[in-house]
């Protein structure tokens, strides 16, 4: 039904192809094929300058593409929003946003996060403090957040959580005896 409303020459004929094939309720068992249509309907409609009604089914598209992880798609979703001027906060996972920063700045920014003043990250890695501030600067837009104080909980988070002690194997406890 998608292809007859893309390809439909009359206006009113698209939108009853999608209108049928969105209200399908077996569609529902398919979200990201649902996605998929609601994404295609939003542009169709953005291109006949109905903007306002193509923003809800874009963003429910997006919701999806990002729920199951399809990043191509939602970058898709992403951009047509962007279209119609609609601000798009791109969610990153930490990891993600801590690897888009370059050695120096994970280092500035680990540093930081442990509390140190710019004029201490500075005098460890040979820098100036007005340097490291922008490094800062440049660092917090990447990883989503908006001052020194919540670099803490984004370091916390990306980093792996600690193994679990491991048990003594017999060899080690036969080691230890020997000892």
């Amino acid at each position: 039904m998608p292809a007859r409303a893309v390809s439909s020459p009359v206006r009113e004929g698209a939108e009853g192809h999608f209108d049928k094939a969105l209200a399908d309720p077996a569609g529902d068992q398919w979200p990201f094929e649902r996605a998929q249509l609601r994404l295609d309907y939003a542009e169709w409609l953005r291109r006949r300058r109905r903007i306002n009604d193509a923003k809800p089914v874009l963003r429910q598209a997006l919701g999806t593409f990002r729920r199951l992880g399809a990043q191509p798609w939602a970058h898709r979703a992403e951009a047509e929003l962007r279209a119609c001027g609609v601000a798009v906060a791109v969610a990153p996972s930490e990891r993600e946003a801590l690897q888009e920063l370059t050695p120096q700045q994970r280092q500035i920014v680990r540093l930081a996060s442990d509390g140190l003043t710019n004029r201490e990250i500075g005098d460890r890695l040979f820098l100036s403090p007005r340097t490291v501030s922008s490094h800062l600067y440049r660092s917090y837009p990447k990883l989503g957040v908006a001052g020194r104080h919540q670099l803490r909980d984004v370091i916390a988070r990306t980093s792996t959580p600690a193994r679990a002690p491991r048990k003594p194997c017999e060899r080690d406890s036969a080691l230890t005896r020997l000892q």
